[in-house]
């Protein structure tokens, strides 16, 4: 069993890392701008079977890893800092660029790759999970049961995003200041990771 700081720390990380733009999250925003939320909400399903094949495989092997090479976990807590950072800054400058409704049908294979392959997935099983969570059933069920809760409706928010923006109803709401908004919380948790890594 997860403590009830480690699944809160856990929770707020989760969900920190999956309302961030990226790769799966784009994907699943330009399914709602072509297909509407209706015909893209099983696309959820894809996200979450290539986060739980990544995630557990990254877990696995970094635990086990971890033992032997104890400089490692500091080592990824840095890494994964330096990602966001990046991703942050990344984001900041790619904020006017979003899915046009011209991009193509997005499917269940190409959304399930596009999550397995997701950078975000060593973040997830390196920094966020905790790492009783690849040392114990009980406790790997637990962490997946509470990703799972926090992935479905998130990522069903960005299938709605899409398709609202797709109907124009959104018109007051900017995809650039969100994007930036975002960017700006993903470098906070950026430095975060970093100060915790360092301390």
């Amino acid at each position: 069993m997860l403590s009830t700081s480690s699944a809160t720390l856990m929770t707020l990380g989760s969900v920190i890392v999956l309302v961030m733009p990226g790769p799966t999250n784009t994907l699943l925003a330009t399914a709602g701008l072509r297909s509407g939320v209706r015909r893209s909400a099983h696309l959820t399903g894809a996200e979450f079977a290539g986060y739980l094949v990544s995630i557990s495989g990254w877990g696995y092997f970094l635990s086990h890893a971890a033992t032997s090479l104890t400089w490692l976990p500091t080592l990824l807590r840095i890494a994964s800092g330096l990602y966001l950072a990046y991703l942050s800054v990344r984001m900041w400058h790619t904020a006017n660029s979003f899915p046009s409704p011209a991009q193509g049908t997005i499917g269940l294979r190409v959304l399930f790759i596009a999550t397995l392959l997701n950078p975000k997935a060593i973040l997830f099983a390196g920094t966020i999970f905790p790492a009783a969570a690849f040392e114990n059933l009980a406790a790997y069920l637990e962490a997946m049961a509470i990703f799972t809760i926090l992935l479905i409706p998130i990522g069903l928010a960005w299938i709605a995003f899409g398709a609202e923006l797709g109907s124009g109803r959104l018109m007051r709401i900017s995809p650039v200041h969100v994007q930036r908004c975002a960017s700006i919380i993903l470098a906070a948790f950026s430095l975060s990771l970093a100060w915790a890594a360092l301390h």
